[in-house]
């Protein structure tokens, strides 16, 4: 039922955001999803046993269309990039490591943390003008996270759209599962961008880890 839910809550969107692009939308509903469930508890994965979901389990959370339709910030990706990936994942371009980390979803997943990884994002501001985010890590157990800057500020007749960096560091050196944070870009007022971290840290490559 998942995707009939999500279809509607795109189309809502889109009758709202005609000039919004497909990666825009997607980012919309991703950031202002809620981890929490109706009652306010940690959403339960639907497993046996039972335990609480990760962000494998349910992305970003709940969707939250009224939230969805003003997110405040947005993470676009064109279609250029969209093809970069594309022939990457099919081993037509060489190099491709650090690109597959730095396209700009609106999640981050490091698989191979051995010592320190830095990836990249771009946000858009699709809020009002004048408007200053700060930063909230909630770093995945065993890594260190930092952001830089920690502040975006966004002013009146200048850039719409800011890249920031996170420096993942790896605090113990164990073969491990992952382990999940996120990131939050909030305006201490009406907007709240969260995006799901998952981070791996590895001291080699296993071939019974990789599936």
């Amino acid at each position: 039922m998942a995707c009939p839910h999500v279809s509607a809550v795109t189309a809502l969107i889109k009758s709202v955001h005609p000039n919004w692009s497909p990666a825009m939308i997607k980012s919309a509903i991703v950031t202002t999803a809620s981890v929490t469930d109706r009652f306010g508890m940690p959403i339960q994965a639907d497993s046996v046993p039972r335990k609480l979901a990760d962000p494998f389990d349910f992305g970003g959370g709940h969707i939250n269309p009224d939230r969805a339709i003003d997110p405040g910030l947005v993470y676009d990706v064109d279609t250029k990039e969209y093809n970069k990936f594309f022939n990457c994942t099919i081993g037509l371009l060489d190099g491709c490591e650090s690109y597959q980390l730095n396209i700009n979803l609106p999640s981050i997943a490091v698989p191979d943390l051995q010592n320190q990884v830095i990836v990249q994002r771009t946000i858009t501001n699709i809020g009002p003008v004048e408007a200053t985010y700060q930063a909230v890590v909630e770093a995945p157990a065993g890594v260190a996270v930092s952001v830089e800057p920690s502040v975006i500020s966004f002013t009146a007749g200048g850039s719409r759209s800011m890249t920031f960096t996170l420096t993942f560091t790896a605090k113990q050196r164990v073969q491990g599962g992952y382990t999940f944070g996120s990131l939050t870009w909030s305006d201490q007022s009406a907007h709240s961008v969260r995006i799901p971290i998952a981070v791996r840290t590895v001291i080699q490559d296993f071939i019974a880890d990789t599936s």
